[in-house]
């Protein structure tokens, strides 16, 4: 097939909505040991990889932004297919940490990336280390995928909408005895000078050719606002300074860097924008489709080949905050971004692999009509019968939404004068929850694994997440 080799054109495609440009079908087991390797895989090679983590995206999720993108465009909803879900090759993955059986993402990225499945809160160690402790860090390395890319020759990108230096993207290039370690000045006191280099200062020394996303805080010092220890701290300038890169911060200084030069690109001080919060003021901000384009047309250059991996981070940062609109806003950009890549790419040299990272304590719930507004209240078929038509009010009389969440800052109260408020509805609606917390919790289930390309019928059965290294690996002929 013909490829857009254009940026412009990318860039393009990368600003129309969903489904706007034309879809190309296309016994023992110990966690902390290596990933068996994958039995069967297809017989082709692939010559790029791209991997696409929903944080968060649990099949909950998935099932309510197939609802809500559906529902976007004038249908009921239900009967929508989100572009990954036209792959043949689909597999459960099951997502605990060794120490955890519900996971976080710095343990989950690392199973992927390493190949091994550690402790929850650490990232590219083994589950040997003593989370926040630097010599333990230093004594229990896991192999990175990100540096095996390079080694072999080929061109290494990652692109995320949180900060560039959080748990999934930092899986690609970085090794931590903490997550939370994004810049010096997050490393305590005591653990400092004893080797240990922070997330920010292991990605300007590590060797990509495109990194996109959020998190400039921890690149800079207090004088340009950033939270590093020395005031004066420049982390860009001293990577360009080695690369010959190009550093960038907005959209359009993206969208003319010269593409066969490496590109660091920090678009924001801490996480990116929702997507269901973005303005006008948000205009040079890029989506993650532009991201995703702009990193695969810089990407293809290398004629050996190419790994990226994309991560659609604030959908985990919405489930956080309970509020499913902004989750779904940002799920349903993520099946932009993905779709976009389905047109850009030849389905007979590149796997895509689309996958989360961890589950929510999400539920759809209440004998909803067909087609009810899937951030609404329930509301039930008129014709579903007396019990149906029942379970649409609480035992308090009042009404509760379709989406809800086991735990989290929505927790109703119940010192109300008048009882359980009425919940809210819509995008920016917190949805109630059971359990009061600050934050609502990830959840244990299995997540999916889409799969579609060279070495696709891989992703199969139910398998350990730190399978899909193997799968990747498999894929490129490494194995």
């Amino acid at each position: 097939m013909k490829l857009n080799r254009t940026l412009p054109l990318a860039f393009a495609c990368a600003t129309l909505p969903l489904g706007a440009c034309t879809y190309v079908d296309a016994g023992r087991n110990l966690a902390s040991t290596p990933a068996p390797a994958v039995e069967e895989a297809a017989s082709a090679k692939a010559k790029n990889v791209i991997l696409f983590i929903g944080d968060g995206m649990g099949i909950s999720t998935i099932t309510a932004a197939r609802i809500y993108a559906g529902q976007k465009r004038g249908q009921t909803g239900e009967e929508y297919v989100l572009p990954f879900e036209k792959f043949d090759n689909v597999a459960l993955v099951k997502t605990y940490n060794t120490n955890a059986q519900v996971a976080d993402s710095a343990g989950t990225a690392t199973a992927m990336h390493s190949g091994e499945k550690t402790k929850i809160g650490v990232l590219g160690v083994s589950s040997s280390v003593t989370r926040g402790d630097c010599a333990s860090g230093l004594a229990n390395p896991l192999p990175l995928l990100g540096e095996e890319v390079k080694q072999r020759g080929l061109a290494l990108g990652f692109v995320s909408t949180a900060r560039i230096t959080h748990a999934t993207p930092a899986s690609v290039y970085a090794r931590s005895a903490d997550r939370n370690w994004e810049a010096d000045a997050a490393i305590p006191e005591e653990e400092r000078g004893k080797g240990c280099e922070d997330i920010a200062t292991q990605m300007v020394n590590a060797d990509w050719d495109v990194a996109l996303g959020g998190g400039l805080g921890a690149f800079f010092g207090s004088d340009a606002g950033g939270r590093r220890l020395q005031a004066d701290a420049n982390l860009p300038a001293r990577w360009a300074a080695r690369t010959g890169g190009t550093y960038v911060t907005t959209r359009d200084e993206l969208s003319v860097a010269d593409v066969d030069k490496p590109v660091l690109g920090l678009f924001t001080p801490s996480h990116m924008t929702y997507t269901a919060e973005r303005t006008e003021a948000h205009n040079n901000e890029p989506t993650l489709t532009q991201m995703t384009m702009s990193a695969i047309e810089r990407l293809r250059e290398n004629k050996q080949g190419y790994y990226l991996m994309v991560e659609a981070g604030r959908i985990d940062h919405g489930h956080h905050a309970g509020k499913a609109g902004l989750a779904l806003e940002d799920a349903v950009e993520f099946a932009n971004a993905i779709e976009a890549a389905i047109i850009s790419t030849d389905p007979e040299e590149t796997l895509i692999l689309v996958t989360a990272d961890h589950s929510h304590v999400f539920t759809i719930a209440g004998y909803p009509r067909r087609g009810n507004d899937i951030l609404g209240l329930v509301v039930p078929p008129s014709d579903g019968g007396s019990e149906v038509a029942e379970a649409a009010k609480a035992k308090d009389g009042k009404p509760y939404t379709t989406l809800g969440y086991a735990n989290g800052p929505g927790a109703i109260e119940h010192n109300h004068e008048n009882g359980r408020p009425v919940p809210e509805t819509g995008v920016d609606a917190r949805q109630q929850a059971a359990i009061p917390l600050g934050s609502e919790t990830h959840a244990g289930e299995d997540v999916a694994l889409y799969a579609q390309g060279p070495g696709a019928d891989a992703a199969r059965g139910v398998i350990e997440q730190n399978v899909i290294y193997n799968i990747i690996r498999k894929a490129f002929g490494w194995e």
